[in-house]
């Protein structure tokens, strides 16, 4: 089996065309479970090549038939407020999108799909959906339109209305036997490769674009300093955990050695206390002695 450029690097520098639309098709509605299709590729900041680029990072911005707008973000480095930006970028896609005095009707569904390249939370899955559900509080039923709405009125129900989020933990996903397109298409994120006789929608087309055997002399140059700055900056990353680490089990060795020692030194005044009570020296001086408070000294029993 042959192996295949990198996703995240082929969505930035190669599959920038109308015609390769269709792989990214494939790839959303494998995880959406839907068909897409996308007439349009908006402009993404982060795909832009800048003096600061740090390759972590890879976003597709597209808009379907519907005129929804579908957010695919490839994350490769850690960002402990991952979820807030998941949040930030969709709001800034329905903002970016409807005029200042349009209608509300005209504000647009949006996809946000993430695929991450480091684990977030706790979980057995690799592929993780969430959307707004609307429940009673008392009741637990869920908030439906009427007929009236839905057919007379032509409202929106909510799961047509609210975005939906998806996470993908790419490092999650370990199955030998693929079962399905979405299991396809997860093997070449995670390990890049491509069967020669798949029917994933959207694969068959990559494996005749992303073939490392077909890039330009110039295309691997920049393919392979790809590969080393993001090993570079995981590196990087795992140090920094790693520090973070060590440091926090040596504070809490010392926390629990500065603990042992006030514990010792509590029980040992009380065992003082307690044979003073015995001689019969009254509590405010066996409190001035041993620093324990009179509460503590009239619960002690005399030997």
């Amino acid at each position: 089996m042959s192996r295949y450029i990198r996703f995240d690097w082929a969505a930035k520098h190669i599959l920038r065309d109308k015609a390769d639309f269709v792989v990214f098709e494939g790839l959303i509605s494998s995880i959406i479970g839907q068909k897409m299709t996308i007439i349009e590729m908006l402009e993404s900041e982060s795909n832009q090549e800048t003096r600061d680029d740090k390759y972590n990072r890879v976003d597709i911005k597209a808009k379907n038939e519907q005129g929804e707008i579908i957010l695919v973000e490839i994350q490769q480095t850690r960002e402990l407020d991952y979820l807030q930006r998941m949040l930030y970028g969709v709001a800034k896609a329905i903002t970016e999108h409807i005029a200042v005095k349009a209608p509300y009707s005209d504000v647009k569904k949006v996809y946000s799909i993430n695929i991450l390249y480091f684990n977030i939370g706790e979980g057995e899955d690799y592929l993780y959906h969430g959307q707004t559900v609307l429940k009673g509080v008392h009741t637990g039923d869920i908030l439906r339109l009427t007929d009236h709405e839905r057919n007379d009125l032509n409202v929106l129900p909510p799961e047509n209305v609210f975005p939906d989020y998806y996470i993908i933990r790419v490092d999650m996903f370990n199955k030998p036997k693929l079962d399905n397109y979405l299991e396809e298409w997860m093997d070449y994120l995670k390990n890049e490769r491509i069967n020669p006789d798949t029917k994933a929608p959207g694969l068959k087309e990559a494996s005749e674009r992303l073939d490392r055997l077909k890039m330009t002399e110039k295309e691997q140059r920049e393919y392979w300093h790809y590969i080393d700055t993001l090993k570079r900056d995981t590196d990087v990353e795992k140090t920094k955990l790693l520090e973070a680490e060590i440091a926090g089990r040596k504070k809490g060795l010392e926390e629990g050695r500065v603990q042992g020692l006030e514990e010792g030194r509590v029980a040992t005044n009380r065992e003082h206390a307690v044979k003073m009570k015995t001689k019969g020296l009254p509590d405010d001086m066996i409190a001035e002695i041993t620093g324990l408070s009179l509460d503590e000294i009239r619960q002690l029993k005399a030997m």
